[in-house]
């Protein structure tokens, strides 16, 4: 790669590393292994030009940082929640849209299939439950599946399975994102089959008060799950100036982080499963200010807050 090429590819981040814009010690850390690599990369193509003297004074910079942050700060563990994981949604919107987008598309494919086809319905949720919802429906309990467990081994269950799901999800992003992809579209057939079903025998608004009382916070968590799994499987595909290897290295880090971060979302949705859901009879208000309060605690975090945190943080750096 040219010089020239190389300089304009990565000018804008190197400035924005000129000056230290954060104390996070994890952020100056991966800062560091960039602009590191790309030092690297300068030494052996262009070992005596001033882009690799300029990138060696930044270097320097940031490591002086990071011995003077060595020490933990206190509130690791908070600031991750307030600052780290909104930015790195920010970040990686893109890969969390296009996951939602598979995640729609796959239902509406799920809904149109369970239409035309009297069959589908039966192929994807399995014979044994349909002939006990069908049951459930004969006796006007139609969401009587969530009363048969108690409550404790149920969210226990529930907890461990959809976190499995989600860490499956996200580690299968390592197939260069074909895994992420294929669960993505598996997951929203199932949903929009599932739906349809219950619309199909006219249960459709009673279904929405009832299984989307946990049901939003738990699909919108594997949709994020399915964006992590995404952005594992950026480093791979898109290393850009970085080896293949550096790269996944990066893009695994941030990946692992989101893939975390989201599992109290989803202990939450078990947790509402487990406890809420069953009660059926609840006031239809009650029912929609569980499911609209988890809606709007999902849309201002992962999306409005964040927006709103980058811009404060470009806000700040600008005024130094």
């Amino acid at each position: 790669m040219r010089e020239a090429l190389f300089v304009k590819q990565n000018s804008d981040k190197w400035k924005s590393y000129e000056v230290l814009q954060t104390n996070n010690p994890d952020e100056l850390a991966h800062r560091f292994i960039d602009v590191t690599n790309d030092l690297a990369y300068a030494k052996t193509f262009y070992p005596k030009s001033q882009t690799t003297a300029y990138l060696n004074g930044i270097a320097s910079v940031l490591h002086q940082a990071i011995y003077k942050n060595k020490k933990e700060e206190k509130g690791r563990f908070a600031r991750y929640w307030k600052y780290e994981l909104p930015l790195l949604f920010h970040q990686y919107r893109k890969q969390i849209i296009y996951s939602f987008i598979f995640f729609v598309i796959a239902a509406s494919i799920g809904a149109l299939s369970a239409k035309y086809d009297d069959r589908f319905v039966r192929l994807i949720m399995g014979d044994s439950y349909v002939n006990m919802t069908n049951e459930n429906i004969a006796k006007g309990d139609p969401f009587g599946v969530y009363k048969k467990t108690g409550e404790f081994q149920m969210f226990f269950r529930i907890a461990a399975n959809n976190v499995w799901v989600s860490l499956v999800m996200f580690v299968s992003g390592v197939l260069f994102s074909i895994g992420p992809v294929f669960f993505l579209l598996k997951n929203g057939i199932m949903l929009g089959a599932f739906e349809y079903y219950f619309f199909s025998k006219g249960l459709g608004t009673q279904s929405i008060l009832v299984i989307w009382i946990h049901g939003t916070l738990e699909i919108l968590a594997i949709i994020i799950a399915g964006g992590a799994g995404l952005v594992l499987g950026h480093g791979l595909l898109f290393p850009k100036t970085h080896t293949r290897l550096v790269a996944f290295k990066n893009s695994a880090k941030d990946a692992t982080k989101i893939a975390l971060g989201i599992i109290p979302i989803i202990l939450m949705a078990a947790f509402f499963e487990s406890f809420i859901t069953r009660h059926t009879e609840m006031p239809i208000w009650l029912s929609i200010s569980i499911l609209a309060g988890s809606l709007i605690f999902m849309v201002w975090y992962v999306i409005i807050y964040p927006i709103q945190l980058y811009k404060r943080t470009q806000t700040s750096n600008d005024e130094r």
